[in-house]
């Protein structure tokens, strides 16, 4: 079997910066098996494989070792992809998926997508056992959320001198860690450690913002945002919180495109 795949960088308004995904569009879908067995050849943060459903579209991720609920920069590299070559000129794509509905939306160049908002809460115990130590500084504040345990500190140069000890970050209680700050010249900073999925840095992480934006519209009372994720790639975000949803948005640009053989 032959299938299309495109590998996009999101994010990011030029190859080589953002986060890179790739995308598989099908005619109906494959055995999961053989969709994590793509994934992991792929060996990108995540792969996308979407299916027509209706008037939109059913969406699925998958990391090189598991499927996720939630992905940002793969919705919007998927979104990029059918907006300017499946479907050129469309403005508005609706996808369902493990978390429920998620529209995405384009204006020129600038695709915003429609996510859930998943504030955090309070951690309810002492520290993390081995977190501060995995991390390598001890945060501020630390939160739990659905997804990721959020680290908030002091100051934009904390998160970007971070070198966690992966090995030891896979022990610790929690998925994966988003670690947070304010920004020098933007309203927050980010960055985003997954290495029990298999991302030991996720470089941009769309999906992380669905917690952090709500987490800073309580800390600076305003709902509009402009965030930088510090990885090595990097990446901007605009981001806005409405209500149970958070907004975010980014551009992407092709790296890639072939046939897979599976």
């Amino acid at each position: 079997m032959r299938l299309p795949i495109h590998q996009i960088d999101a994010f990011a308004d030029r190859v080589f910066a953002g986060n890179p995904a790739a995308v598989v569009p099908l005619e109906a879908w494959l055995p999961d098996a053989t969709m994590q067995a793509i994934a992991a050849e792929n060996n990108l943060s995540e792969t996308a494989f979407f299916v027509a459903e209706g008037e939109g579209w059913h969406l699925r991720w998958f990391t090189p070792k598991v499927e996720v609920p939630l992905c940002g920069h793969a919705t919007l590299a998927t979104a990029w992809l059918i907006s300017e070559r499946l479907q050129p000129g469309r403005t508005h794509m609706t996808f369902a998926s493990k978390s429920g509905r998620l529209d995405v939306t384009r204006a020129g160049d600038v695709l915003t997508l429609d996510f859930p908002s998943r504030p955090p809460w309070s951690w309810p115990q002492a520290p993390i056992p081995g977190l501060a130590e995995a991390l390598g500084r001890t945060p501020r504040e630390t939160y739990a959320s659905e997804r990721p345990v959020m680290c908030v500190f002091d100051s934009e140069d904390d998160i970007r001198a971070m070198a966690p000890d992966m090995a030891a970050l896979v022990h610790t209680p929690g998925t994966s860690v988003l670690v947070t700050a304010p920004g020098k010249d933007c309203d927050f900073v980010s960055r985003y450690f997954a290495p029990r999925w298999g991302n030991p840095e996720d470089p941009v992480t769309g999906s992380a913002h669905c917690v952090s934006v709500p987490y800073w519209a309580k800390r600076l009372g305003k709902s509009h945002f402009v965030a930088r994720q510090l990885s090595a790639r990097g990446g901007e975000l605009v981001c806005e919180l409405r209500g149970a949803r958070v907004l975010i948005s980014g551009r992407a640009v092709p790296y890639m495109e072939g046939t897979i053989t599976v």
